[in-house]
């Protein structure tokens, strides 16, 4: 999986951006709080979300860490996909999305174009505890060193390795994660193994 991209802008749209790196061009969906800071024939770094699909390999690109990791959350949402999802980050700041998610605020979600009622109902009761539980400390700068939800995802991967499934390990995870925010990556995956 390619996890971000740095090069020399070929392109930039308000939904996508072309980036050259060691020669070889790469279209990259945005979102326009990423192309408000992208400029033609300047270099960027993007943090990318890679979709691998039988009929497509589609790339995502995002300024921030914090962004990556809604667009992730938001697509692990039952009927939102990765337009809708960047539909989402282009009409709302990330600050109002964890809002209306964290207050249970639907109406707001819904004036997104293509996001129904049902749609938004379900975003927020499948993300209200995920924004809970990821809060401020996820969002950390991504040159302050680990954050919340990389050492959950290091933690979740490192139990793939060992043959756990990522479905029996995810609640256990969240439920340490919650009780002990700042816990380490090596006492997080033992702990979870206890509680298996």
């Amino acid at each position: 999986m390619i996890y971000s991209l740095r090069g020399t802008v070929l392109e930039v749209t308000p939904s996508f951006c072309a980036i050259e790196v060691n020669g070889i061009g790469y279209q990259i969906g945005i979102s326009l709080q990423s192309y408000q800071k992208l400029q033609k024939d300047a270099q960027a770094f993007l943090f990318i979300s890679q979709i691998i699909r039988e009929d497509a390999n589609l790339l995502f690109g995002f300024i921030s860490k914090e962004e990556r990791v809604l667009f992730n959350l938001l697509l692990s949402v039952s009927g939102v996909g990765p337009s809708s999802a960047l539909i989402m980050l282009s009409s709302l700041s990330i600050e109002e999305i964890i809002e209306a998610i964290s207050s249970g605020n639907s109406v707001l979600l819904q004036k997104v174009k293509g996001i129904g009622a049902k749609t938004a109902q379900r975003i927020v009761i499948d993300l209200r505890d995920k924004i809970q539980i990821l809060g401020e400390v996820s969002f950390k700068d991504p040159l302050m060193g680990s954050s919340l939800e990389s050492v959950k995802q290091e933690a979740l991967k490192a139990l793939e390795v060992l043959g756990i499934s990522r479905k029996i390990t995810e609640k256990a995870t969240e439920k340490i994660l919650l009780s002990t925010p700042d816990i380490k990556l090596e006492e997080l995956v033992k702990q979870i193994l206890r509680n298996l």
